[in-house]
């Protein structure tokens, strides 16, 4: 297949996402709004035969201080066909026109699973002390063509990071815990639960926690749970504006793109989650909890909600994001994954980003930058 490379309108990029299965929440248009702070392109592969749309992109520019040159960011993109056996005649002609934009550097996030590993293989290894961390367990499932599409990036030119990323080492988490729904009956999915959640969801119940949507009204309530979190757990919290904006962009795009959810108990919201929805992939996108009320259990019973909901919506996927790779219990994202283990799911890895210096002495003067900060 020959193709040509064009930039297209935000009108052609939706139809092309909206006829996929599934894509990445940051490969939608919308998402350009959302990052205000970054000027954006819509990128499109056509078939030269049919003039078919086969592939599309979403680029993020950001401008290096104090020159007219851009580090080029596609976040968990493009959305091409990554196992084609001629993947540089995907990539070479959106490196050359980068390059015309005013690019210096490349940074892309393909799509692509590497490794599965299943909730019951990782307690396993959560338990042997010679484990530390995800890769030191067997996985359950390989992806050989994922290495195929490692290698032909290798020989194009592009870059990884030494450590390989290991958890948040790139931009987007490369270890995402995710609970597959495709084929599977809701009660399938309740009974996966490890022990501790089938309790908790009890719990909650019992005490009478409710779980609601809330709107564009309610961020504000969000804003202070996120907060509060934020301080619990030592994170610098995004504004209140970036939700508006984000809430604002992602259902003008599509109505149900974004959902806003608390679990309330004697008319006390205790727990808040933000969740995402591209086709068959839903995302928990951010969450929050207050210091008070743990003890009913609300964030156990909000998360039953919104799988149960994603269910109903037809979702293949429910995707708790990011986690370390780290299995030791010291480390202070342990909790994380224990958490999300607890859903009986699986821990994916992604084949992490990767750059292509256009510059290598600006790719180096950022390399420089962005490690000081």
């Amino acid at each position: 297949m020959s193709l040509t490379l064009r930039t297209i309108s935000r009108e052609q990029h939706l139809a092309h996402i909206q006829s996929l299965p599934a894509a990445s929440h940051m490969q939608v248009p919308a998402w350009a709004d959302v990052k205000a702070e970054w000027r954006a392109e819509n990128l499109g592969w056509f078939d030269d035969r049919t003039n078919e749309l086969v592939g599309s992109g979403l680029v993020l520019y950001r401008q290096l201080p104090k020159i007219k040159r851009y580090l080029a960011y596609l976040p968990e993109g493009p959305v091409i066909n990554w196992y084609a056996p001629n993947l540089d005649e995907w990539l070479r002609p959106m490196l050359a026109h980068l390059k015309q934009q005013g690019a210096f550097s490349v940074k892309m996030g393909p799509p692509v699973v590497i490794r599965r590993w299943d909730a019951a293989s990782i307690k396993q290894g959560i338990q042997s002390p010679d484990v530390k961390r995800l890769r030191d367990i067997e996985a359950d499932v390989i992806e050989p063509r994922a290495f195929e599409v490692a290698d032909r990036l290798r020989r194009m030119g592009w870059q990884q990071g030494e450590d390989g990323g290991a958890g948040f080492g790139d931009v987007q988490p490369r270890y995402v815990f995710q609970v597959p729904l495709a084929n599977r009956s809701l009660e399938e999915v309740h009974k996966n639960f490890n022990q501790l959640w089938r309790r908790n969801i009890k719990k909650a119940e019992k005490a009478g926690v409710e779980v609601v949507q809330g709107g564009y009204d309610d961020l504000a309530e969000w804003q202070r749970l996120y907060e509060i979190t934020a301080e619990r757990d030592r994170f610098r919290p995004r504004p209140l504006g970036y939700f508006q904006r984000m809430w604002t962009a992602l259902n003008t795009e599509d109505p149900n793109r974004m959902r806003l959810y608390f679990a309330r108990h004697n008319g006390v919201n205790l727990s808040a989650a933000t969740m995402l929805v591209v086709g068959g992939h839903v995302w928990y996108s951010y969450g929050a909890s207050d210091n008070i009320g743990r003890e009913v259990r609300p964030s156990n019973a909000m998360q039953w909600r919104m799988l149960r909901d994603a269910y109903a919506l037809g979702a293949t996927v429910y995707d708790l994001r990011g986690i370390s790779d780290s299995l030791d219990e010291a480390d202070h994202l342990f909790g994380l994954i224990q958490f999300k283990v607890g859903t009986g799911g699986q821990a994916a890895e992604y084949l992490g980003e990767w750059d292509f210096p256009l510059n290598k002495l600006l790719h180096k003067a950022l390399d420089i930058y962005m490690s000081r900060r």
